[in-house]
């Protein structure tokens, strides 16, 4: 349900909706309405990431697990939910950001002056000078939230397709005529 409402309208469903309890719980902060929401669409689309991950790994997988003698639980933890995670983390960090800017939607639920967020203050500047600069910052804000964290799930992503660096060998272990114990990106012995 959640995945197939806008972000909007679940955010005031939930804020308008759950507001007489959450007045008597909370206040009459409306952030912890607006985290509830955002929490539930996240949840939505995170699942289904995940489910999808899980079940894109190819069944010879499991079946290779279980003949190495795993029981069905200790297979999923140990070689399925693994993979599938790192098939996921692009699709899972997407989301992360689509809730980032989704967090400039709670001012729908009519924050007071002290609770403003970066968009509305940026819309409440425009509005009161007529200069949009103050929209472009918080923008651009945004963008500084959101493009460091594309590199680093790229690197990491990366690092997950191509295993780690292999580490060079020392001058001992080129004299020595054993099989060195250092191992390629390819996962060989040299």
């Amino acid at each position: 349900m959640f995945r197939g409402l806008p972000a909007a309208a679940t955010i005031l469903l939930i804020g308008v909706g759950l507001a007489p309890l959450g007045m008597q719980v909370w206040g009459p902060d409306p952030y912890p309405l607006g985290i509830l929401a955002l929490s539930l669409i996240a949840a939505a689309y995170i699942g289904e990431i995940f489910r999808s991950g899980i079940q894109s790994v190819e069944a010879a997988q499991l079946e290779g697990a279980r003949a190495l003698g795993f029981s069905w639980a200790d297979a999923m933890r140990l070689v399925i939910i693994p993979q599938g995670i790192r098939r996921v983390l692009p699709a899972w960090v997407n989301q992360l950001i689509a809730l980032i800017k989704d967090s400039s939607l709670v001012y729908f639920l009519g924050l007071v002056a002290s609770q403003r967020e970066l968009f509305r203050i940026g819309q409440d500047y425009a509005a009161t000078t007529g200069n949009e600069s103050a929209l472009l910052l918080a923008g651009l804000c945004y963008l500084a939230l959101t493009v460091p964290l594309t590199h680093v799930v790229n690197w990491i992503d990366r690092r997950l397709r191509n295993g780690r660096p292999a580490t060079a060998p020392s001058a001992e272990d080129e004299d020595d005529d054993t099989p060195s114990a250092y191992a390629t990106t390819e996962g060989h012995r040299r």
